[in-house]
C-alpha cells in the first residue's frame, strides 16, 4: 500500500529502534496498574456481593484483555510503526476511521486520562501533606457552571509538564524512567501481599465463604447493588466486569510507539503477552489479600473517598500502622507519576502519526535532531492535558469516552480478519494464539459490553459517540486542504 511505503519511509529517517524486551514489558505494566487495582475492590464487592465473583469477575476481565492483547500482538509484529493502532485502523479501514480515534485519543481519552490521573496525585500529595496544599484561588459562576480553581489543579499542571518535558529527552530514557516507577508499583502490591498475610494477625480465609450483608454502599446505583429489590446479578455482574475492565485498561497503549521498539517482530508480542499475565496475577494476589484481611461486608462499607487497599494497610499489626499508612500512600503517589509518564510516552505518538499522514498539523511530526522524538507532540499534548486539568472536566470526558474506546478496540481486533482475507501472504512473524476463536470472544465480549453500556447508561454512550464526531469538521478540514494542494 501506498500510504504504508510512506509511512514506513518516514519511521527509517526519524525514530529511533531505542526501546528493549524489559522497558516494553515495563510501558505496558506501568500504563495497566494505576489506581483500579487498589480503589475498585469496593463496589465490585457492592455489585456481586463475594469475593469469589470478584475474584472470577478480575479474571475473566484480565483474560478478556489477554485475547485482545494476543491479536493486537500479530497486528503490531505486522504493522511495527507508530501510531499502533491509528495504522492498524488506517490500513483496514481507511483515513476516516483512524482520524477519529486519533481525534478521541488526542483531544478527550489520552489527556482527559493524563489530567485525570494528575489530579489524583496532586489529592495524594495533598493527603500526604495533611490538606495543606490545597487553598482556593478564585471562584467564578458561569451560568448554571460554578468554576473553582485551586492549587492542586496548579500541582496537576506541573505534574504533567515536568514529565512532559521529561519524555522530551529521548525515547531510551522514558523507557528507564517507565521500568523504574513500574518496579515500585509491583512491590507496592507485593508490600499489600506481604503485608496482608505475615504482617497482620486477625485475618481468616474464612471471609471467602461470606457474603455482603447491610454494606452503606456509596454511591453504589440499586439496580447493580447486591441484595436490593431492584437488583439483578446478570447487570451486577455486567457493573462488575466494567470496573474490572478499567483496572485493565491501558494494555493496548504498547502499540503507539511499535516505531521505536527494538526487534519489534519479537518483543512486542512478548511484551505484550507476559505483561498481561504478570498484571492478572498481581490482581488476583491483591485481592486475595483484601478478603484475607476484611470480610465483604467491611469491604463494601469503605468510604467511596478512601481505598479498600488503604483500610487494609491500616490494619497491620506487626508494622506501625501510621507508617504502613504513609509508605503506602508514597507508594500510591509514585504508581500514579509511573502512569502519567508512560501514558505521555505512548499518548503522543498519536499525533506524531496523524501528522505524518496530514491529518493533523504538520510540525507535530517536528522531531528532535539528535534522539530522534516527536517533541511537538509530546508538547502539544501536554498543554492540552494541562487545559483539562485547569477545566475540571476531564473526569466527565473520560467518562463518556469510555463508550466510544470499545468501539475502535473491537473495529482494532477486527482488522485481523481483513488483514487475514485482504494480505494472505504478508510477512506475519507472529500470529494470534487461538485464531480465529480468540479475536471472535473479543469481539462478542466486546459487543455485549457496549450494548449493556447503551441500555444501562445510554446519556453516557450518545455523549461518548457526540464527542467522537466532532471531529468530523477538522477531518474535512485536512481533506478539502488535502485536495486544494
Amino acid at each position: 500500500m501506498e500510504t504504508e511505503k510512506r509511512f514506513m519511509s518516514q519511521e527509517k529517517k526519524s525514530l529511533i529502534r531505542s526501546l528493549g524486551l524489559i522497558a516494553a514489558v515495563s510501558i505496558i505494566i506501568g500504563n495497566v496498574i494505576g489506581t483500579g487495582v487498589f480503589l475498585k475492590a469496593r463496589v465490585m464487592t457492592c455489585n456481586v456481593g463475594s469475593p469469589d465473583w470478584v475474584l472470577i469477575a478480575w479474571i475473566c476481565a484480565g483474560l478478556l484483555s489477554l485475547a485482545g492483547a494476543l491479536t493486537y500482538a500479530e497486528l503490531s509484529a505486522m504493522k511495527p510503526f507508530a501510531g499502533g493502532e491509528y495504522v492498524f485502523l488506517r490500513d483496514a479501514y481507511g483515513r476516516f476511521w483512524s482520524f477519529l480515534y486519533g481525534w478521541m485519543q488526542i483531544f478527550i481519552a489520552k489527556t482527559g486520562s493524563q489530567a485525570a490521573v494528575a489530579m489524583t496525585l496532586a489529592i495524594g500529595l495533598n493527603d500526604f501533606f495533611n490538606g495543606a496544599l490545597k487553598k482556593s484561588i478564585f471562584s467564578v459562576q458561569l451560568g448554571i457552571y460554578q468554576y473553582e480553581l485551586t492549587s492542586l489543579q496548579l500541582v496537576a499542571v506541573a505534574g504533567i509538564m515536568l514529565f512532559t518535558i521529561l519524555n522530551c529527552a529521548s525515547a531510551s530514557f522514558s523507557g528507564w524512567v517507565a521500568t523504574f516507577l513500574t518496579v515500585v508499583k509491583i512491590a507496592l502490591i507485593l508490600f499489600i501481599a506481604i503485608g496482608a498475610f505475615f504482617w497482620f494477625t486477625g485475618g481468616t480465609f474464612s471471609n471467602f465463604m461470606l457474603t455482603e450483608s447491610g454494606a452503606s454502599c456509596e454511591g453504589v446505583n440499586d439496580s447493580v447493588r447486591y441484595g436490593s429489590s431492584t437488583y439483578s446479578f446478570l447487570a451486577g455482574f455486567g457493573a462488575a466486569m466494567i470496573g474490572a475492565l478499567w483496572g485493565y485498561d491501558g494494555w493496548n497503549n504498547l502499540t503507539l510507539i511499535a516505531g521505536e521498539i527494538k526487534n519489534p517482530q519479537k518483543n512486542i508480542p512478548l511484551a505484550l503477552i507476559t505483561g498481561m499475565l504478570v498484571i492478572i496475577s498481581l490482581y488476583v494476589l491483591a485481592h486475595l489479600a483484601y478478603f484475607y484481611v476484611l470480610d465483604p461486608t467491611t469491604i463494601a462499607s469503605v468510604s467511596k473517598d478512601s481505598s479498600v487497599a488503604k483500610e487494609v494497610v491500616s490494619r497491620f499489626t506487626l508494622i506501625s500502622g501510621g507508617v504502613a499508612v504513609s509508605i503506602f500512600t508514597a507508594g500510591l503517589m509514585l504508581s500514579s507519576i509511573g502512569t502519567l509518564h508512560t501514558s505521555i510516552l505512548t499518548g503522543s505518538r498519536v499525533p506524531f502519526a496523524m501528522a505524518q499522514d496530514g491529518l493533523m498539523f504538520r510540525s507535530l511530526a517536528n522531531l528532535t535532531e539528535k534522539t530522534r522524538v516527536p517533541y511537538v507532540s509530546i508538547l502539544f499534548q501536554g498543554v492540552w492535558a494541562s487545559a483539562l486539568a485547569l477545566s475540571g472536566s476531564f473526569d466527565t470526558l473520560t467518562d463518556y469516552v469510555i463508550f466510544g474506546s470499545w468501539i475502535f478496540y473491537a473495529l482494532v481486533t477486527s482488522s485481523i480478519f481483513v488483514f487475514r482475507k485482504k494480505f494472505p501472504d504478508a510477512e506475519r512473524p507472529y500470529k494470534a494464539f487461538g485464531y480465529p476463536f480468540v479475536p471472535v470472544l473479543f469481539l462478542i465480549s466486546a459487543f455485549l459490553l457496549l450494548m449493556n453500556t447503551l441500555i444501562n447508561t445510554p446519556t453516557q454512550a450518545l455523549a461518548g459517540i457526540f464527542l467522537i464526531l466532532l471531529g468530523l469538521p477538522i477531518y474535512y478540514y485536512y481533506l478539502i486542504r488535502e485536495k486544494v494542494s
